[in-house]
């Protein structure tokens, strides 16, 4: 028997789900993610890294390509515990406030990204639209100001979910769909009402991702004007080239989340295993790829890579 909170209604533990019928297979399932999580730690710290020692990279671009490393370092490490007990030790149970913090942070880092992102954008917008000011508009304090305002959002944001949790009597299943903990999924185990949280959660992803989206579009629409508008071949794929890697965070970010938006509120006959994947790949894709992405891309970063490792090899 399930053991219920008597006075609201919510169980004590609730149980996490990884993929349902290959537990046969999870030890390798468990390497799987071991490979993803190293991969997104080691990444993310060695783009910190190298933008910390190289005082030539503390420039706005790459202290914002810090702060998204900094945020896919707080989303991988937000899902580890759960996901690793899950799959290695085959140990699914959850205290339910830990999953409503573990749901927090989910998202806080979630809506963190878009407003990174955005922040990013806004950068190269400045550096190719207005380049003579660049440096007198993007000062470290107005990047910290901007850094701040992204954490005061997303929090903003996101604190009322936990409370709108709480107040749901769970009695349909403590069984959640995924590894971890999601506010969608959460809500899916109530017996009452959800019109609010639906409407609420509906509306914090119009204000943070949809806002966040068509700023970004309305900055690359007049970034594109601008590089049409110069006349040298040569100058413009430089120009264009500078935001190939953000262009790839955004791809890499907007689609997994727009997938997983929509099949959470339109694709409930889709297959379990859909969502399972969708909802994995939102998760673990752009803090394993972002860091591979800037080390291509970015020459500054490739080239302190490359001398870090032929040094070892010395």
């Amino acid at each position: 028997m399930t053991d219920f909170n008597s006075t609201r209604f919510q169980p004590a533990t609730l149980q996490l789900t990884g993929f349902p019928g290959q537990e046969a297979v999870y030890h390798w399932i468990a390497v799987l993610f071991i490979v993803l999580y190293i991969t997104a730690v080691v990444g993310n710290c060695l783009v910190l890294c190298i933008v910390w020692a190289d005082r030539q990279l503390h420039r706005p671009m790459y202290l914002f390509i810090c702060m998204l490393s900094i945020n896919d370092l707080g989303m991988s490490l937000s899902t580890l515990p759960t996901v690793l007990a899950t799959f290695f030790f085959c140990f699914t149970n959850i205290k339910f406030d830990a999953c409503l913090s573990q749901m927090f942070f989910v998202h806080f880092f979630s809506f963190m990204e878009s407003g990174i992102l955005l922040a990013m954008s806004f950068d190269r917008f400045v550096a190719i639209c207005n380049p003579l000011h660049y440096a007198a508009i993007l000062t470290p304090t107005t990047i910290l100001r901007i850094g701040l305002a992204i954490v005061i959002k997303s929090a903003s944001m996101i604190f009322p979910l936990p409370f709108l949790i709480k107040r749901l009597p769970i009695c349909k299943s403590n069984v959640l769909s995924h590894a971890y903990c999601l506010h969608p999924n959460l809500m899916t185990l109530a017996c009452a009402d959800t019109t609010v949280n639906n409407i609420y959660g509906f509306s914090a992803l119009l204000i943070t991702y949809g806002l966040d989206s068509l700023f970004i579009i309305l900055s690359y629409i007049k970034i594109l004007k601008t590089v049409l508008n110069i006349t040298s071949k040569e100058q413009r794929l430089t120009a264009l080239n500078t935001c190939v890697s953000h262009i790839c965070a955004i791809l890499l970010f907007y689609v997994p989340t727009s997938a997983v938006s929509v099949l959470h509120r339109f694709g409930k006959n889709a297959p379990l295993l859909v969502h399972i994947l969708m909802s994995y790949i939102y998760l673990f894709v752009p803090p394993v790829l972002n860091p591979i992405v800037y080390s291509v891309k970015m020459k500054e970063i490739r080239k302190t890579i490359f001398q870090v490792f032929s040094r070892g090899t010395v």
